[in-house]
C-alpha cells in the first residue's frame, strides 16, 4: 500500500463525523440518541434504553437492535473524538452481548414454557440453559463489530413438564434446540435494524454438524474422548455469559469441573506447540490465499503477520502449557494474563509491557477500520481519506507516522511470536517456554540404527529398551520424540557438551515418565532445559533422584536469570497467595489441591537453589540460608492456610508460634533436612488447649503427608518439653517455665545446648518478643563453668560413641576434629560466656561465634577464624558428599589442616586433647 500523507481533516474540528456508518446512525436514530446518558455505556444505562424502547411498543428483537446502534453511536464519538480507552470499548460491548443474550434468552424461555412447560431433570428439578461465550466475549475483550462465538450447554436431560393436558410434553434436547433458534433470532437475524450481533456456534462439540445445544454429560464426553487440542485454546476464555441468574449459581460449578481439566492438564504440557504452530499455520494460510491477486488484503491487524491473532496466541501458548500447575495464570484479558505471565517470569517485563503496547494499539486501529462502515474486516483501508481518518483518530499529525508506528508494532509481535514457535530470531523468553530456533528435523531412526550413533555406555542402556514394554507401547509420533532426544544427547556427547553418565542418567529418567507424552515435547522445545538437565544429572547423583521424584521441576531450568537470582520470600509467598486466590475463585480450593500447590512450589524453588548450588553459583552457607528461609516461608504459609480451613477455630489471628531448632534455627538447613520445631500458644480462652492441639495435628499432617506431588519435609518434635512424652503444643508460660527452670520440671544442660541454635519462625509479634527474653534469660544465667564443661564433654562422648568410624578415616561431622566438636565448643562458650560477653547471644550461626569469641578474648590468637575456617570447608565437603550420595569418611592425610584446626579449637576450650 503506497504511504499516502495527504491530511483533508481540519484542527478542532469533531472527527467522528468522517464515519459512514455514524453518518447513518444519524440519519436514522437522530431521536433516540438522547436516550442513553452521557459517557461510556454501561450495563444498566442500557437496560434502562432497552426498557425505554419496549415501552415504545417495540418487539424485543427490536429494542435491542436499536440499543445496539445507540451504543455503537456513543462508541464512535467516545473513542474518535474522546481517545476513550481500550477497556471503555471493549467492556461496552461486552456488556451489550451480555444484555441481549440474557433478555433473549428469557424472551425465548418464557415463550417454550408456555407451549410445552419447563424443562426437568431426572429427579423432576428445573434445569438450566447456559451461554457460554467464547473468544473475546468469554474474555470481555469483544471489538465493536465482532460477532460473538456462543456453545449452548443444558444441564441435563429429560423431558419438559408438558401443559396441564399433559399435551406439549417433548425432550429436553428439543427444547433447548428450539430456545438457540429462538435466540439466534432475536439477536443475530438482520431486519431493517440490522442486527444485535452476528452468532457463531462453530466451536461447539462437533462444529457444525454438532447439534446447536449439548447437556453437560455429552459435553464432558466429548472433550475427554474427542476434544482436539486447539479447542482447548477456545475454551481457555470461556465463560457462561447469560442468562444472569444462572452466572453465580452453584450450578455451575459442575461446568467449570468440565472445562478446567480440559484445558489445564496436571503436568506441564509442551505438547501443544505443535498443535498451536498447525493452527496458525491454516490461519496464514487461509490468510495468503484471502490475499492472492489483493495486494491490501495483506494489511490485516488481525491476521497477518504480527497481527492481533499472534499476540493472544502467544500469550494463550504459555498459559496453557503452565496453566495447570499455575492457577494464576488463568486469566481470561489478553492484557491481564500478559502482566500474570511477566510476574511468573514467563517473559522479560520489558516484552509483555511491548506485546501489552502493540495490543491496545492493534485493537484501536481495528475498531477505526470498523468504524467507517460497520463491516465485520480488520483490512486497513485502501482509500487515502480514511486512512488519513485513521491516523488523525489515533493521535498521529499524519497517515506516514501511524503506518511507521504501526510497522513497529507488527514486526515486534510477529518476532516474539516466531520465537516463541520455534523460528528464526533472537531468543527473547526468559523462563516461559521459548524454544528456541527449530530447523525441520529429518525422521528419526529406528532403534537398531539408532544404537549404532551411540557410544557404548549410552548404547548399552538405550539397548535395553528393545523390549521393553513402555517403549514398545508409544505412539509412532512419542517413539520419535524419544529417539530425537537420545539422537541430540548423544550429538551432545560427541562434542564434549555433556558426560556419558549423564547420558545414563537421563535415559534412567526418561524411562518411567513415558506415557507423559509432555516431558518429551517439553525437552524437544527446549534444547535449554534438556542441556541444563544433562549437566544437573552429571554433576551428582542426589539431583538425579530429585528429578526422578520430581520431574515437572526441570520447567525450572532455563536461562541465566534461574542461575543469577536469589531465593526470594516475598515473591514466593505472593505467587502462592496468587494460586490460591486464582483456584478459590473457580471452587477448586478443596485441601488435596491446596496441599499440591505447596509441594509444587516448594519443589520447584529447592530445585532451583539445587540447580545454582550444583553449578557453583551460590556458596554452601548461601544454600543453606535459602533453604532455611524456604521452610520458615512454608511453614508461614501452611500455617496460615490450615488456621483458615481449621472448624474449631475460635479466633481469627491464632496466638501460636513455631520455634526452630537445630539446623532450621541455626539456619543451616541442607537438602532433605528434617525440621526440629516446638510449638507454643499464648491464649487465655477456655478452648485453646484442644483448639491448637486439632490445628497442630492438622499442620503436621499437611507438612509431612504423601500426596501425588510427594511431601514437604519430615517433622522432629523431640525438642519440646519433656520430649517425647510432652505435650505436642505447649502454652508459652509452660515453656518459658521449663526453659528457664522455674518448679520441679526443668530442662536438661543438652536442652540448653539446643537452645543456643533455637529461633522464632514463625507466629505473633508479641510471642517473638516473649521468646527472645526467654531465649536470652537461658544462654546468660549464671552456671558453673566446670559442670558445664563436663557435661557437655561427657554429652559429646555419648554422640561419639553412637558414630564410631572403622580403618582409620575421617568422618567429617562426627570423628575428633570434625563439625561436631566445633559445634559442642561453640555451645560451650556461649552457655558459660554469653552474660558477660552479649556479642555471643545472638543466633549467628557456628562460622560467626567462632569469629566473635576470638575478638572478645575467649581464644587465642588465631585459633577461632582457623576453626571457622576449618568448620566452613568441613561443610562443603560434607555437602557435596551429600550431593553426590558419597560416604562423608575420607583417608588421612586429607583434610587434616582442618582437622587440627578444630582440635586446636577443642583444647583451648576445654584444656584438655581429643
Amino acid at each position: 500500500m503506497p504511504m499516502v500523507c495527504n491530511d483533508p481533516f481540519q484542527d478542532g474540528q469533531p472527527l467522528a463525523g468522517h464515519s459512514r456508518f455514524l453518518q447513518r446512525l444519524h440519519r436514522r436514530y437522530s431521536g433516540d440518541l438522547a436516550l442513553l446518558p452521557p459517557g461510556a455505556p454501561r450495563r444498566d444505562a442500557m437496560d434502562a434504553v432497552c426498557d425505554a424502547l419496549l415501552a415504545r411498543g417495540n418487539d424485543t428483537g427490536t429494542a435491542l437492535r436499536i440499543l445496539r446502534q445507540l451504543v455503537m453511536e456513543r462508541l464512535i464519538q467516545l473513542d474518535c473524538d474522546g481517545q476513550g480507552p481500550l477497556s471503555d470499548i471493549t467492556c461496552a460491548v461486552t456488556e451489550l452481548a451480555e444484555l441481549a443474550l440474557d433478555r433473549a434468552c428469557r424472551h425465548a424461555r418464557q415463550e417454550l414454557d408456555a407451549r410445552h412447560g419447563a424443562p426437568r431433570g431426572p429427579d423432576g428439578q428445573p434445569v438450566q440453559l447456559w451461554i457460554i461465550g467464547m473468544g473475546k466475549l468469554g474474555a470481555r475483550e469483544l471489538n465493536v463489530s465482532s460477532d460473538i462465538d456462543l456453545i449452548y450447554v443444558y444441564e441435563h436431560d429429560g423431558e419438559t413438564a408438558g401443559l396441564a393436558d399433559g399435551r406439549g410434553r417433548i425432550s429436553n434436547h428439543e427444547y433447548f434446540a428450539r430456545a438457540v433458534k429462538a435466540i439466534y433470532s432475536l439477536v443475530g437475524d438482520t431486519t431493517e435494524h440490522g442486527f444485535v450481533f452476528r452468532v457463531d456456534l462453530a466451536l461447539r462439540p462437533n462444529g457444525n454438524s454438532g447439534p446447536a445445544a449439548v447437556s453437560l454429560a455429552a459435553l464432558e464426553e466429548y472433550l475427554q474422548v474427542q476434544g482436539r487440542e486447539w479447542e482447548r485454546f477456545a475454551w481457555l476464555k470461556s465463560r457462561v455469559v447469560a442468562p444472569r441468574e444462572c452466572i453465580a449459581s452453584t450450578e455451575v460449578q459442575a461446568l467449570r469441573g468440565v472445562v478446567l481439566p480440559f484445558v489445564f492438564r496436571r503436568y506441564l504440557d509442551y505438547s501443544v506447540f505443535d498443535a498451536l504452530r498447525l493452527l496458525h499455520s491454516q490461519i496464514r494460510d487461509h490468510a495468503a490465499k484471502r490475499s492472492a491477486g489483493h495486494p491490501e488484503r495483506a494489511n490485516d491487524v488481525k491476521l497477518s503477520r504480527g497481527g492481533i491473532r499472534e499476540i493472544e496466541f502467544t500469550v494463550q501458548l504459555l498459559q496453557v502449557v503452565r496453566g495447570g500447575q499455575f492457577p494464576e495464570l488463568r486469566r481470561r484479558p489478553t492484557l491481564d494474563a500478559l502482566q500474570r505471565l511477566a510476574q511468573a517470569g514467563l517473559m522479560p517485563q520489558e516484552t509483555a509491557d511491548a506485546l501489552a503496547r502493540a495490543y491496545v494499539f492493534l485493537r484501536r486501529v481495528e475498531h477505526r477500520i470498523q468504524y467507517l462502515d460497520d463491516q465485520q474486516t480488520h483490512v486497513l483501508p485502501t482509500r487515502d481519506d480514511d486512512l488519513a481518518w485513521i491516523a488523525r483518530t489515533m493521535g498521529y499529525p499524519d497517515c506516514c507516522a501511524f503506518l511507521h508506528e504501526l510497522d513497529a508494532h507488527r514486526e515486534l509481535v510477529a518476532q516474539e511470536f516466531d520465537t516463541l514457535l520455534g523460528g528464526n530470531g533472537k531468543k527473547q523468553c526468559s523462563k516461559g517456554g521459548c524454544g528456541g530456533p527449530r530447523a525441520a528435523a529429518p525422521p528419526p531412526p529406528e532403534l537398531e540404527a539408532l544404537l549404532e550413533q551411540l557410544p557404548p555406555g549410552f548404547r548399552e542402556r538405550v539397548a535395553e529398551w528393545r523390549s521393553h514394554p513402555r517403549v514398545q507401547g508409544l505412539r509412532d509420533e512419542t517413539r520419535a520424540r524419544l529417539f530425537r532426544l537420545v539422537q541430540r544427547t548423544a550429538q551432545w556427547l560427541t562434542e564434549g557438551r555433556v558426560t556419558e553418565e549423564a547420558a545414563v542418567r537421563m535415559a534412567n529418567w526418561l524411562e518411567p515418565l513415558l506415557r507423559r507424552d509432555s516431558y518429551l515435547s517439553l525437552l524437544l522445545e527446549r534444547p535449554s532445559v534438556h542441556e541444563q538437565m544433562l549437566h544437573l544429572l552429571g554433576a551428582a547423583r542426589w539431583p538425579a533422584r530429585y528429578l526422578l521424584q520430581h520431574p515437572g521441576v526441570i520447567d525450572e531450568l532455563v536461562g541465566d536469570a534461574l542461575l543469577a537470582e536469589r531465593f526470594s520470600v516475598a515473591d514466593f509467598e505472593r505467587e502462592l497467595a496468587m494460586r490460591l486466590a486464582s483456584i478459590t475463585s473457580t471452587g477448586e480450593d478443596d485441601d488435596e489441591t491446596l496441599l499440591n500447590l505447596l509441594r509444587r512450589a516448594q519443589h520447584a524453588e529447592t530445585f532451583r537453589t539445587l540447580a545454582r548450588d550444583v553449578e557453583h553459583r551460590i556458596t554452601v552457607e548461601q544454600v543453606a540460608d535459602d533453604l532455611s528461609a524456604l521452610a520458615d516461608s512454608v511453614l508461614r504459609v501452611t500455617a496460615q492456610w490450615c488456621w483458615n480451613r481449621l472448624k474449631t477455630r475460635h479466633r481469627e489471628v491464632p496466638q501460636f508460634a513455631v520455634i526452630g531448632y537445630g539446623k532450621l534455627g541455626g539456619k543451616e538447613l541442607g537438602y532433605g533436612s528434617d525440621l526440629d520445631i516446638v510449638f507454643v500458644f499464648d491464649d487465655d480462652d477456655e478452648r485453646a488447649p484442644e483448639v491448637y492441639a486439632a490445628f497442630v495435628r492438622k499442620l503436621i499432617n499437611w507438612l509431612t503427608v504423601k500426596t501425588g506431588e510427594g511431601d514437604l519435609y519430615e517433622i522432629d518434635t523431640a525438642l519440646r518439653p519433656n520430649g517425647s512424652s510432652g505435650l505436642l503444643v505447649t502454652r508459652f508460660e509452660a515453656y518459658a517455665n521449663y526453659q528457664e527452670r522455674r518448679g520441679s520440671n526443668t530442662a536438661w544442660t543438652w536442652e540448653h545446648q539446643a537452645m543456643t541454635r533455637a529461633r522464632f519462625v514463625m507466629g505473633s509479634p508479641q510471642l517473638e518478643t516473649r521468646f527472645d527474653a526467654v531465649r536470652t534469660a537461658v544462654i546468660t544465667s549464671p552456671r558453673d563453668p566446670v559442670a558445664l564443661r563436663e557435661e557437655i564433654v561427657s554429652m559429646r562422648e555419648k554422640v561419639a560413641q553412637a558414630h564410631p568410624t572403622r580403618d582409620g578415616q575421617f568422618d567429617v561431622k562426627h570423628s575428633p576434629g570434625g563439625m561436631v566438636d566445633a559445634e559442642f565448643a561453640v555451645q560451650y562458650l556461649v552457655l558459660s560466656q554469653a552474660a558477660a560477653h552479649p556479642e555471643l547471644v545472638a543466633n549467628v550461626g557456628n562460622i560467626a561465634l567462632l569469629q566473635r569469641a576470638e575478638q572478645v578474648g575467649l581464644l587465642p590468637a588465631g585459633v577461632g577464624h582457623a576453626a571457622a575456617d576449618a568448620y566452613r570447608e568441613l561443610r562443603r565437603v560434607q555437602h557435596r558428599a551429600r550431593l553426590d550420595e558419597v560416604p562423608t569418611q575420607v583417608m588421612p592425610p586429607a583434610l587434616q589442616a582442618e582437622r587440627d584446626a578444630v582440635l586446636a579449637l577443642w583444647a583451648a576450650v576445654f584444656g584438655a586433647a581429643r
